[in-house]
């Protein structure tokens, strides 16, 4: 945990947002895999981590506007739960540590916000993205399981991402930790993936850095010589010569700050004179996204740029042809790049995605229903103290080429004679953390490896 200055300091910057009722967080509760003693690893809610600090099971907290009064509520742990367990700290102590005075047993907590309800106060609380969640709101508040998230407080969602999106100096020193070890597990795969190996085995290499640093994975790991499928968790290929190897993969550490970051390697020790053409267009787009960063451009932008960039390389390959400028705002690019250019980060590494992105990261602006601009998950004016992503990357993904060349879509823009002979190329993505300056970017934590030149170097020492 921060100290408790910290905790007691967000809540009081979130209380300035209301005048009135009470702000409800919920705590996540152990799930069971497959019976209910064998768990899940446990995550708590990252919202409640934020503003209540504890990172236990079977907790709640509420900030009582009109008493001004912080409340956790809990049940301790019974002699039956020590046997198993070993001696836990009390809810009140674990309390005291973010700053809290009042706890309270899971009834008394309850029958606070039945009563809030029968007096007509507003209780505020956000969208609800796991079971138990909804369950709660249904016994204490009677909502409807099926309707929880129409009643999620639109002005709880805002406060809480507008708050959550500007991180302070000891969040960005936890980002900057985490991504530095987010580092080492691609610099791992690098060093460790030959021919001959499964793309399994190169996995859990990568896992391991994130385990021996004492945190875990922040998402499932994406290591795949299918690159073209942009969330590929499949493991199961043996990795040979000539293929390319994508890895998307990110640590998070004890306190649940996440890392995310990509590469790309060839298997062999070289990149072939094709991969080399195609990665140096991607990484050309990577940077130029990055070099655009600053305060007061919409993401949006950042986004086109990488576009612009991609389209324009591929031009000069013979891979597309015509306006740069139309065929991106048509959306012709997409066929190459049919995601978006990244994502908030935090403490979660899609950050506040269960918020909706609508609010979080569109500051309630509409979202665009193009393909490939749809699933841009950030277009808003940047801030400093944001923290983002930044993966343009080039795909070849067959299907969506068959989809597009049999409906003649886009042929004033898109050579298909040239995209067909590519089909068999996978995929390809860098992928930097970036926080946002006074006066412009910083690329957080370890450099990684990008160039053609020291990713061969890299791999190099897997051969050794």
């Amino acid at each position: 945990m921060f100290k408790k200055e910290t905790y007691i300091n967000r809540r009081n910057q979130l209380k300035k947002q209301f005048n009135a009722g009470i702000l409800l967080f919920l705590g996540n509760e152990e799930s069971g895999m497959n019976y209910e003693d064998n768990t899940y690893p446990f995550r708590q809610d990252s919202s409640f981590l934020y503003y209540f600090g504890l990172d236990y099971p079977g907790l709640f907290g509420v900030i009582d506007l009109d008493e001004d009064k912080d409340y956790i509520f809990g049940d301790d742990l019974t002699i039956d739960h020590i046997v198993w367990m070993g001696s836990q700290p009390t809810i009140k102590e674990r309390s005291e540590k973010a700053g809290i005075k009042n706890t309270g047993q899971l009834k008394e907590g309850i029958e606070l916000i039945q009563t809030a309800k029968n007096k007509k106060r507003k209780i505020h609380f956000l969208p609800a993205y796991r079971p138990e969640h909804q369950i709660k709101l249904y016994n204490w508040l009677e909502i409807p399981i099926n309707e929880t998230n129409m009643h999620a407080s639109t002005d709880l969602i805002i406060a809480v991402g507008e708050q959550r999106n500007v991180k302070s100096g000891e969040e960005i020193e936890q980002l900057e930790q985490i991504v530095s070890v987010t580092a080492d597990m691609h610099f791992a795969a690098m060093r460790y993936a030959k021919p001959g190996m499964t793309e399994a085995q190169v996995a859990a290499k990568v896992h391991e850095v994130a385990l021996a640093a004492g945190g875990n994975i922040s998402f499932p790991i994406i290591a795949t010589i299918n690159g073209q499928t942009l969330h590929n968790h499949n493991h199961e290929n043996t990795i040979k010569e000539g293929d390319l190897f994508l890895l998307d993969a990110g640590a998070e550490n004890k306190l649940h700050y996440a890392g995310d970051m990509s590469s790309t390697f060839p298997v062999s020790q070289k990149f072939t004179e094709r991969q080399k053409e195609i990665y140096q267009i991607a990484l050309n787009a990577h940077n130029a996204a990055i070099d655009a960063l600053k305060p007061g451009v919409n993401y949006k932008e950042i986004h086109f740029t990488a576009a612009r960039k991609i389209f324009d390389g591929l031009k000069e390959l013979g891979f597309t042809k015509g306006n740069t400028e139309e065929a991106v705002q048509a959306g012709a690019h997409a066929l190459f790049f049919p995601c978006g250019t990244g994502h908030l980060m935090g403490l979660d590494v899609h950050d506040m995605e269960n918020l909706g992105e609508q609010y979080v990261g569109y500051a309630g602006e509409p979202k665009s229903t193009l393909f490939g601009l749809k699933s841009l998950r950030l277009g808003r004016e940047l801030k400093p103290g944001y923290v983002l992503t930044i993966e343009p990357g080039i795909y070849f993904i067959p299907e969506l080429i068959d989809l597009w060349k049999s409906q003649n879509k886009f042929t004033e823009f898109i050579n298909y004679d040239k995209v067909e002979k590519y089909k068999d190329f996978s995929g390809t993505r860098n992928e930097e953390d970036v926080l946002i300056t006074e006066t412009g970017h910083k690329i957080l934590g370890k450099p990684l490896a990008k160039s053609i030149e020291d990713v061969e170097a890299e791999r190099a020492k897997a051969f050794k």
